[in-house]
């Protein structure tokens, strides 16, 4: 196999494939065996047409059907032969087949090259999560508010499901911590993706956009379609949908290449969990502060 990469801007390349000899060779007689079992010839029994009628009839055929079993095939060795990291369907053009080479190009994308900047150590801001009377005190005067009730005792907690008042402090004191505890990780990891990308500048392809902007998009409309609002108005809205949410997908995606890399780097697995297992190995690795 003759493979050639050329490179056509930081994110695209151009891979030549030329293979000739007994790989074309064995494809057609696989080929033409498998057309021999069922052709219908004129004047012949199926599976007994001599080969020179089979090639009379069915040649464009057997071309076509080896084209499309051995490009396949041969573009994905020649992927791991140049070891490019393909991210999209590649183009193929230039196809050239006789019964002994088979050619072709094929334009891929690839993930960018990132200059990681040191991603071990990174700073971890965080404070003692505390929750206070007062917070409790809020949280049910607003419960008694929204029902009109004169009393804070233990019938009004067993309206609620809880056996007495002092039962339903416990428990909105730990949804108030959880709130908390959930709102502080995800300030955490922020500052950590911030502290990744800041100053970081690299070619991101467009098509990784265009899926993750449909992506939004999609979601965007059935949260929509959910609250009532008619189709039609929806699709009115598109045009500055896209506008709104493409900001947002190319954020998600420069986010996603980064925590890939690193991935790649620290050999985790590259799967749908793989960008919480990179901010859990960042996050194993930070250097934690506690603010006062």
């Amino acid at each position: 196999m003759k493979t050639e990469v050329k490179k056509l801007d930081s994110t695209k390349r151009e891979m030549c494939v030329e293979v000739t000899g007994d790989i074309v060779k064995n494809k057609f007689e696989d080929v033409f065996k498998a057309i021999a079992k069922d052709a219908k010839v004129p004047g012949f029994r199926p599976g007994n047409a001599p080969r020179d009628i089979l090639e009379k009839h069915y040649s464009s055929f057997a071309q076509e059907q080896v084209m499309k079993e051995l490009i396949p095939e041969l573009y994905n060795k020649a992927l791991e032969k140049e070891g490019l990291d393909v991210i999209e369907l590649p183009q193929i053009s230039d196809v050239k087949l006789d019964r002994n080479t088979i050619s072709f190009k094929a334009t891929v994308e690839i993930s960018p090259e990132i200059l990681l900047k040191n991603y071990k150590g990174l700073k971890a801001s965080y404070k003692k999560i505390s929750v206070t009377a007062e917070d409790i005190k809020r949280n049910i005067d607003s419960l008694k508010e929204s029902r009109k009730i004169d009393n804070l005792d233990d019938n009004f907690a067993k309206g609620l499901g809880y056996i007495s008042l002092a039962d339903l402090e416990k428990a909105i004191e730990r949804q108030i911590f959880s709130q908390r505890e959930n709102q502080q990780r995800q300030a955490i990891e922020s500052e950590i993706i911030d502290q990744l990308t800041k100053d970081l500048d690299f070619k991101i392809p467009q098509s990784l956009i265009d899926r993750q902007l449909q992506d939004l998009l999609r979601q965007t409309k059935l949260d929509l379609a959910l609250k009532g609002i008619p189709r039609e108005k929806i699709d009115e809205q598109e045009k500055e949908m896209i506008k709104e949410l493409e900001p947002q997908a190319k954020s998600q995606v420069k986010i996603y290449l980064v925590l890939s890399s690193i991935a790649k780097k620290e050999n985790i697995a590259i799967d749908d969990h793989m960008p919480h297992k990179v901010m859990e190995f960042l996050l194993r690795q930070a250097e934690w502060k506690e603010l006062s």
